[in-house]
């Protein structure tokens, strides 16, 4: 038997996936109006992309916590986005957030762009590449000084590339 409790906490999740509409669970791709330099299928994506990276940038993934190992590099680069290879962070903004993913504390500047999603039932701020609209990762209120702001970012979205200084040694 379907108690009190259960039957209103159906009804108001019901009416949240009706409020929301269904693209709430899945997150948005950009903010509305928002438009991006690069345009692709999903066929081409699949193309250039591996799977894994697909499902990160094209369907909103996450990655397993400590599984990527861009999240232990250190080294002077930059960090670009896997699909469109637009620079997204440097590694002077990484730090060790302990979280299992790659975090910084700002992206470069006109790097990346910002829209809500409810995937997780309450909004949170998803991060994606300004270029191609990529999804990147989130960004949280408890990062390091200057900004406050962990930028929580999916390896698999990343290609961290050396500074050439880096490479000669």
């Amino acid at each position: 038997m379907i108690t009190r409790r259960a039957f209103h906490g159906i009804g108001l999740g019901t009416a949240a996936v009706f409020t929301m509409g269904a693209s709430a669970f899945y997150g948005h791709r950009a903010s509305a109006g928002e438009t991006f330099e690069i345009v692709k299928t999903d066929a081409e994506w699949k193309k250039l992309l591996t799977s894994e990276q697909y499902r990160i940038l094209r369907q909103h993934g996450t990655e397993r916590a400590h599984s990527s190992p861009l999240d232990k590099v250190y080294e002077s680069g930059t960090y670009h986005c896997a699909a469109c290879n637009l620079a997204l962070y440097s590694s002077e903004t990484k730090f060790d957030s302990g979280t299992g993913w790659p975090s910084f504390w700002k992206p470069l500047d006109n790097a990346v762009g910002q829209s809500t999603d409810y995937k997780l039932l309450y909004p949170r701020t998803e991060i994606h590449c300004r270029r191609c609209g990529g999804h990147l990762g989130h960004v949280f209120n408890d990062g390091p000084a200057p900004t406050g702001l962990r930028y929580c970012m999916n390896g698999g979205a990343l290609k961290f590339i050396a500074d050439k200084s880096n490479s000669s040694k």
